[in-house]
């Protein structure tokens, strides 16, 4: 059994699905394209399992026009993805993010606020008097500044956006396919030829995306070329607290601990104190980090939350790229038609709209027009060029 599609995209999460709708509404772009995905309930993606947010509050000038661009697009979403009559409910809030920052980091912060001003993102920092005023629940004793972006920082709900992408692609005539990619075929070392299915299908492809998230390495593998991009669960833990915070914003803390409210309730997480294996996909929760970093955390910094009850929690993969914890998007410069989208170190939820935009011109013009995305390319790595991002 075969088929054959002008653009094959391996993974059908919100990147995988966001590059299938915009190159599906691109009107210089008539070829046939067909999505891939290995869990079509999305039950273990990392995009249904995602905390969705949005800051401009990077470093580095690729990835707050990235920022730019997506925010703009989340605003516009309603519209844009709208099937018929039914507009797309995304649920975004733009409190903006609170990033803390000690003495010690006081200057790496404001360094960082040079270069989003630089780029026209109004972030203001706040000093440690008025930290302390505009936001009476924090304890500020140990902190410089904080780093405040309200009006274009926030949340929204990312596995409403993922099935937003999706169902205005299919209605765009995007195939999806419920399958995992077992292989690549190659006409030669420089050009992939079929993509192999676990049931057996072989699909001709005129050009293949990587966007396979945490699985990307494992596919980049088939077509004899290697990423630094390996799978980190990310814990999220959800509970309530007798303490009331007025207008929260998303709270970054020295500690390296997040905090944002859900309704009534708080989400929480923490990087973890151990990475995984690179071939460890597991989704266990590590409930030994709410309690044993977490929680004493919470309350040094919040001291309403040394009454607090954890109700659940569950976990999600990065696909994280060791090399710079930037994303990896564009064509492999040794395959002539493989295209890279991955790599994204918990930015692909914020940055799938102009990934989706950036690999969209590519495919149709052979070049970037609605955003430049060429400081991700993958020849980086192999230039000692790294992106690298923090939020400290």
């Amino acid at each position: 059994m075969s088929a054959n599609y002008d653009v094959v995209i391996v993974g059908g999460g919100v990147v995988g699905s966001s590059i299938a709708y915009f190159l599906s509404a691109n009107p210089d772009f008539d070829g046939s394209i067909a999505v891939i995905e290995r869990d079509p309930y999305y039950t273990a993606s990392s995009s249904s399992l995602s905390t969705s947010a949005i800051r401009q509050q990077f470093g580095t000038q690729p990835n707050i026009a990235m920022s730019k661009f997506s925010l703009d697009f989340l605003r516009e979403a309603g519209t844009r993805l709208a099937v018929g009559d039914e507009p797309a409910d995304i649920g975004l809030h733009e409190p903006g993010y609170l990033v803390l920052a000690t003495p010690e980091r006081a200057e790496a912060q404001r360094a960082k606020n040079r270069v989003q001003r630089d780029m026209g993102v109004d972030i203001e920092l706040i000093e440690q008097a008025d930290l302390a005023r505009r936001f009476p629940w924090l304890n500020t004793e140990d902190l410089a500044l904080g780093s405040f972006g309200r009006g274009c920082e926030g949340w929204f709900d990312g596995p409403g956006l993922m099935q937003a992408f999706r169902r205005k692609a299919r209605t765009q005539k995007v195939d999806y396919r419920a399958a995992t990619v077992t292989g690549l075929t190659m006409a030669s070392r420089s050009k992939v030829d079929d993509v192999v299915l676990d049931n057996g299908e072989r699909i001709s492809a005129g050009t293949v995306i990587n966007a396979a998230g945490p699985w990307s390495a494992g596919i980049a593998r088939m077509a004899g070329t290697d990423l630094p991009v390996v799978p980190s669960k990310r814990c999220v833990f959800v509970f309530e607290s007798p303490a009331r915070i007025d207008n929260c914003p998303f709270v970054f803390d020295v500690s390296g601990f997040w905090l944002r409210p859900e309704g009534q309730l708080f989400l929480c997480g923490i990087p973890p104190v151990r990475e995984n294996d690179p071939d460890d996909f597991g989704l266990e929760v590590d409930y030994d980090l709410f309690e044993e970093l977490i929680w004493p955390a919470l309350a040094h910094r919040v001291p309403g939350f040394e009454q607090l009850r954890m109700l659940r929690a569950w976990a999600g993969l990065y696909e994280y790229n060791t090399f710079d914890h930037s994303g990896i998007i564009g064509l492999h410069p040794e395959i002539s038609n493989f295209v890279l989208a991955t790599g994204f170190s918990g930015h692909g939820m914020m940055h799938a709209a102009a990934t989706g935009s950036g690999v969209s011109d590519l495919i149709a013009y052979g070049e970037y027009r609605s955003i430049d995305l060429s400081a991700f390319r993958y020849e980086r790595i192999a230039n000692n060029q790294p992106i690298e991002e923090h939020v400290y």
